[in-house]
Protein backbone atom coordinates (compact mmCIF):
# COMPACT_ATOMS: atom_id res chain seq x y z
CA UNK A 1 0.00 0.00 0.00
CA UNK A 2 1.00 3.66 0.14
CA UNK A 3 2.94 4.81 2.78
CA UNK A 4 1.46 8.32 2.41
CA UNK A 5 -1.98 6.83 2.69
CA UNK A 6 -2.99 6.17 6.18
CA UNK A 7 -6.16 4.72 5.57
CA UNK A 8 -6.98 0.93 4.97
CA UNK A 9 -9.47 -0.08 2.86
CA UNK A 10 -12.04 -2.57 4.07
CA UNK A 11 -12.84 -5.82 2.05
CA UNK A 12 -15.88 -7.12 2.65
CA UNK A 13 -16.51 -10.68 1.40
CA UNK A 14 -20.32 -11.35 0.68
CA UNK A 15 -19.81 -14.93 -0.77
CA UNK A 16 -18.03 -18.09 -0.43
CA UNK A 17 -18.56 -21.13 -2.10
CA UNK A 18 -17.79 -24.50 -1.03
CA UNK A 19 -18.06 -28.29 -1.77
CA UNK A 20 -18.30 -31.46 -0.19
CA UNK A 21 -19.21 -35.18 -0.81
CA UNK A 22 -21.33 -37.05 1.60
CA UNK A 23 -19.78 -40.62 -0.06
CA UNK A 24 -23.19 -42.09 0.16
CA UNK A 25 -26.05 -41.75 -2.48
CA UNK A 26 -28.65 -39.24 -1.82
CA UNK A 27 -32.23 -40.01 -2.01
CA UNK A 28 -33.85 -36.97 -2.99
CA UNK A 29 -37.30 -37.75 -2.67
CA UNK A 30 -36.67 -38.59 1.26
CA UNK A 31 -34.66 -35.19 1.53
CA UNK A 32 -37.85 -33.02 -0.15
CA UNK A 33 -40.14 -34.86 1.81
CA UNK A 34 -38.62 -35.44 5.21
CA UNK A 35 -36.20 -32.11 5.34
CA UNK A 36 -37.17 -28.35 5.96
CA UNK A 37 -36.31 -25.68 4.39
CA UNK A 38 -36.45 -27.70 1.21
CA UNK A 39 -36.92 -27.02 -2.77
CA UNK A 40 -37.48 -30.13 -4.86
CA UNK A 41 -35.85 -29.03 -8.46
CA UNK A 42 -36.53 -32.23 -10.33
CA UNK A 43 -36.52 -31.32 -13.85
CA UNK A 44 -32.61 -30.27 -12.94
CA UNK A 45 -32.13 -33.23 -10.54
CA UNK A 46 -31.15 -31.57 -7.20
CA UNK A 47 -32.19 -30.29 -4.28
CA UNK A 48 -31.88 -26.90 -2.48
CA UNK A 49 -31.85 -26.75 1.31
CA UNK A 50 -31.36 -23.55 3.33
CA UNK A 51 -29.74 -23.28 6.91
CA UNK A 52 -30.25 -19.81 8.86
CA UNK A 53 -27.62 -20.36 11.29
CA UNK A 54 -24.98 -19.96 9.23
CA UNK A 55 -27.02 -18.61 5.95
CA UNK A 56 -25.90 -20.49 3.52
CA UNK A 57 -27.84 -22.46 0.61
CA UNK A 58 -26.97 -25.61 -0.47
CA UNK A 59 -27.44 -27.52 -4.08
CA UNK A 60 -27.41 -31.34 -2.78
CA UNK A 61 -27.29 -34.09 -5.86
CA UNK A 62 -28.19 -37.50 -5.63
CA UNK A 63 -25.05 -38.50 -6.36
CA UNK A 64 -23.64 -36.92 -2.55
CA UNK A 65 -22.08 -33.40 -4.20
CA UNK A 66 -23.26 -30.59 -2.43
CA UNK A 67 -21.89 -27.39 -3.54
CA UNK A 68 -22.70 -24.76 -0.45
CA UNK A 69 -23.17 -20.48 -1.33
CA UNK A 70 -24.19 -17.90 0.94
CA UNK A 71 -21.50 -17.82 3.49
CA UNK A 72 -19.13 -14.83 3.92
CA UNK A 73 -16.36 -16.56 5.44
CA UNK A 74 -14.44 -19.38 4.82
CA UNK A 75 -14.92 -20.76 8.59
CA UNK A 76 -19.02 -20.14 8.06
CA UNK A 77 -18.79 -22.49 4.71
CA UNK A 78 -17.34 -24.87 6.68
CA UNK A 79 -19.55 -24.84 9.92
CA UNK A 80 -22.80 -24.81 7.40
CA UNK A 81 -21.27 -27.86 5.05
CA UNK A 82 -21.18 -29.58 8.58
CA UNK A 83 -24.36 -28.80 9.18
CA UNK A 84 -25.96 -29.57 6.37
CA UNK A 85 -23.78 -33.32 6.60
CA UNK A 86 -25.40 -33.83 9.61
CA UNK A 87 -29.05 -32.76 8.98
CA UNK A 88 -28.43 -35.29 6.47
CA UNK A 89 -27.21 -37.98 8.63
CA UNK A 90 -30.39 -37.64 10.78
CA UNK A 91 -33.01 -37.84 7.75
CA UNK A 92 -30.86 -41.37 7.78
CA UNK A 93 -28.10 -41.09 5.15
CA UNK A 94 -24.75 -42.36 5.82
CA UNK A 95 -22.93 -39.26 5.44
CA UNK A 96 -19.48 -39.17 5.47
CA UNK A 97 -17.99 -35.72 5.53
CA UNK A 98 -15.33 -35.34 3.18
CA UNK A 99 -13.80 -33.55 -0.04
CA UNK A 100 -14.28 -30.17 1.81
CA UNK A 101 -13.00 -27.59 -0.41
CA UNK A 102 -13.72 -23.62 -1.00
CA UNK A 103 -13.85 -23.18 -4.65
CA UNK A 104 -14.83 -19.21 -4.91
CA UNK A 105 -14.77 -16.13 -2.81
CA UNK A 106 -16.73 -12.91 -3.98
CA UNK A 107 -15.07 -9.84 -1.97
CA UNK A 108 -16.00 -5.59 -2.44
CA UNK A 109 -14.01 -2.96 -1.55
CA UNK A 110 -14.04 0.89 -1.93
CA UNK A 111 -11.40 2.67 -3.01
CA UNK A 112 -11.17 6.08 -1.38
CA UNK A 113 -11.14 7.99 -4.98
CA UNK A 114 -12.61 7.62 -8.45
CA UNK A 115 -10.88 5.97 -11.28
CA UNK A 116 -10.11 6.99 -14.74
CA UNK A 117 -11.01 3.32 -16.53
CA UNK A 118 -9.93 4.30 -19.82
CA UNK A 119 -6.21 5.23 -18.52
CA UNK A 120 -6.57 2.24 -16.00
CA UNK A 121 -6.83 0.31 -19.33
CA UNK A 122 -4.76 1.50 -21.32
CA UNK A 123 -1.72 1.45 -18.72
CA UNK A 124 -2.53 -2.49 -18.01
CA UNK A 125 -3.19 -3.47 -21.62
CA UNK A 126 -2.55 -7.19 -21.39
CA UNK A 127 -4.09 -7.94 -18.55
CA UNK A 128 -7.09 -5.62 -18.30
CA UNK A 129 -9.71 -4.99 -20.70
CA UNK A 130 -12.62 -2.22 -20.61
CA UNK A 131 -15.44 -2.14 -23.14
CA UNK A 132 -18.01 0.65 -22.22
CA UNK A 133 -20.73 -0.90 -24.42
CA UNK A 134 -20.78 -3.98 -22.53
CA UNK A 135 -20.20 -3.26 -18.78
CA UNK A 136 -19.64 -0.17 -17.03
CA UNK A 137 -16.72 -1.87 -15.49
CA UNK A 138 -13.24 -2.26 -16.69
CA UNK A 139 -12.05 -6.30 -15.81
CA UNK A 140 -8.17 -7.08 -14.18
CA UNK A 141 -7.03 -10.54 -14.40
CA UNK A 142 -4.29 -12.00 -11.62
CA UNK A 143 -3.35 -15.10 -13.66
CA UNK A 144 -0.89 -16.49 -10.68
CA UNK A 145 -3.62 -15.71 -8.22
CA UNK A 146 -6.75 -16.78 -9.79
CA UNK A 147 -8.24 -13.61 -9.23
CA UNK A 148 -10.75 -11.16 -11.68
CA UNK A 149 -11.57 -7.81 -10.46
CA UNK A 150 -13.94 -5.51 -11.47
CA UNK A 151 -13.43 -2.41 -11.59
CA UNK A 152 -16.14 0.57 -11.60
CA UNK A 153 -15.44 4.32 -12.00
CA UNK A 154 -16.61 5.33 -8.59
CA UNK A 155 -13.59 3.40 -7.03
CA UNK A 156 -15.80 0.18 -6.19
CA UNK A 157 -14.53 -2.95 -6.95
CA UNK A 158 -15.71 -6.63 -6.66
CA UNK A 159 -12.81 -9.12 -6.82
CA UNK A 160 -13.77 -12.84 -7.06
CA UNK A 161 -10.65 -15.91 -6.38
CA UNK A 162 -10.24 -19.25 -5.19
CA UNK A 163 -10.18 -17.64 -0.76
CA UNK A 164 -9.80 -14.93 1.07
CA UNK A 165 -5.93 -14.72 1.04
CA UNK A 166 -5.59 -14.66 -2.90
CA UNK A 167 -9.06 -11.72 -2.50
CA UNK A 168 -7.28 -9.54 -0.38
CA UNK A 169 -3.38 -10.04 -1.85
CA UNK A 170 -5.41 -9.26 -5.67
CA UNK A 171 -6.15 -6.06 -3.99
CA UNK A 172 -3.07 -5.10 -2.47
CA UNK A 173 -1.34 -5.90 -6.20
CA UNK A 174 -4.02 -3.42 -7.71
CA UNK A 175 -4.46 -0.79 -5.29
CA UNK A 176 -1.29 1.02 -6.23
CA UNK A 177 -2.50 1.27 -10.48
CA UNK A 178 -5.38 2.35 -9.36
CA UNK A 179 -3.85 5.10 -7.21
CA UNK A 180 -1.70 5.94 -10.69
CA UNK A 181 -4.76 7.15 -12.31
CA UNK A 182 -7.48 8.36 -9.92
CA UNK A 183 -9.72 11.31 -10.80
CA UNK A 184 -9.17 14.20 -9.63
CA UNK A 185 -11.23 15.64 -6.76
CA UNK A 186 -14.29 18.20 -8.29
CA UNK A 187 -13.60 21.99 -7.05
CA UNK A 188 -16.32 23.35 -6.04
CA UNK A 189 -17.51 27.05 -7.53
CA UNK A 190 -18.32 29.76 -5.81
CA UNK A 191 -21.43 30.94 -6.23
Amino acid sequence: MDSSNDEALDIIITNVVATFRTRCHLNLRTIALEGTNVIYKPEVGKVLMKLRKPKITASIWSSGKIICTGATSEDDAKLGARRLARVLQKLGFKVRFSAFKVVNVLAVCSMPFAIHLIDFTKNNRPIASYEPELHPAATYRIKHLKATIQVFSTGSITVTGPNVQNVATAVEQVYPLLFEVQKPLKKKEKS
